[in-house]
């Protein structure tokens, strides 16, 4: 590397991480002065476990999500300073082509992509799992229907299906259980109760009012009675199908879950893939929106950084929006999770790619 890439890198990477110690403080803010009442409501909550448990995380969170946001910022800031300056002129009569020009910037643009994979895949989500426990725990943010699943069915093998009518995850009991054997598409047993509880201590399952069908092939066996303990191949853990439990699960676990899950025959998994996709799409994202921030910074404009700023941020604000409504429709069951949640990257790739071309006349 040249000194002239030097001193792009290094200038731009310090804008960035100064955009970003900006943007930080100022969620923090917002945050403590939404939350302010509930820390003083419990007089055990010390100021150590708030920052902690609580802030240590929202930080990690927080620096994550507007990484790109950041980044994007940093680059017209820089690049607009350079060419009210005239220095990109003085590069340009030197013959330094506007693809020479951007090095530096996809060099900074690798170094937080880089750091922002590592931290979607493997940090973020068990900061999220410790953030989000604090918030179950003193914020009381969780509703009755984030208790109750209902109609939920898992296929648990490739001749096993089981099916609950509603289960309550805080009594650990549910109703109307059956649990169905077959052989081919033949019924071979079914295991049927009015009631189900959950047994955390020794992990087994009580059958409140149950009946035993086995089917043969000249007659039917059916016999029942009060109580019956047994385990099974499930737990209610198995019963969370949430978007907010998929936030909570490095990316391995996340795709061993998935894996597992189609296996049982869950029908919509979505809102994990979604998830799961999104983890590399959206720090790729940063590769985009830095040719775009640079190709509009490149040439000196009238109204200087304040239009170029301008400019930029309403990009931003369109492509959050796209994410977000691709992230909506991703989750839709039947949806190609994969195509939605690479859309908005392939649009504004797009505009990236005119605005590069255009950039280079």
């Amino acid at each position: 590397m040249k000194k002239l890439d030097w001193y792009i890198l290094k200038r731009y990477l310090v804008t960035f991480l100064f955009t970003l110690l900006i943007l930080i403080p100022i969620a923090v803010a917002i945050d403590i002065s939404q939350r302010i009442d509930k820390f003083l409501s419990h007089s055990d909550l010390s100021v150590g476990q708030i920052i902690d448990e609580y802030y240590k995380n929202f930080i990690i969170y927080y620096a994550n999500t507007f990484m790109p946001l950041a980044l994007f910022i940093a680059v017209i800031l820089f690049t607009s300073k350079l060419s009210n300056n005239t220095e990109i002129v003085a590069m340009t009569n030197a013959r330094i082509s506007f693809t020479r020009f951007l090095y530096p910037y996809i060099i900074g643009a690798t170094l937080v992509v880089m750091v922002s994979l590592a931290m979607n895949h493997f940090v973020v989500p068990n900061s999220s799992k410790e953030r989000k426990q604090f918030e179950k725990e003193f914020f009381n943010q969780k509703r009755w229907k984030d208790n109750v699943v209902e109609n939920f069915s898992l296929q648990l093998n490739d001749s096993t299906y089981m099916y609950i009518k509603s289960y309550n995850f805080k009594s650990s009991q549910g109703s109307y259980f059956s649990i169905e054997n077959y052989k081919g598409i033949e019924l071979v047993q079914k295991l049927t109760s009015d009631n189900i509880r959950w047994s955390k201590k020794d992990s087994s399952f009580r059958l409140t009012r149950y009946k035993l069908r086995k089917v043969y092939k000249d007659r039917d066996s059916i016999f029942g009675g009060i109580n019956l303990d047994t385990t099974f191949t499930f737990t209610p853990k198995d019963f969370l199908y949430k978007s907010a439990l998929a936030q909570e699960m490095p990316s391995n676990e996340l795709s061993e879950f998935i894996k597992i899950s189609k296996k049982r025959g869950v029908k919509n998994l979505n809102a994990y893939l979604v998830e799961f996709h999104k983890r590399t799409s959206l720090p790729i994202a940063s590769y985009i929106l830095t040719i775009i921030a640079v190709a509009l910074a490149f040439k000196k404009k009238r109204g200087g950084i304040g239009v170029n700023l301008g400019i930029g941020v309403t990009i931003m604000f369109i492509y959050v929006f796209f994410l977000k409504v691709a992230e909506v429709l991703g989750a839709v069951a039947g949806a190609n999770s994969l195509l939605y949640v690479w859309i908005p990257n392939i649009i504004f790739g797009l505009l990236a790619l005119y605005l590069y071309l255009n950039a280079k006349k």
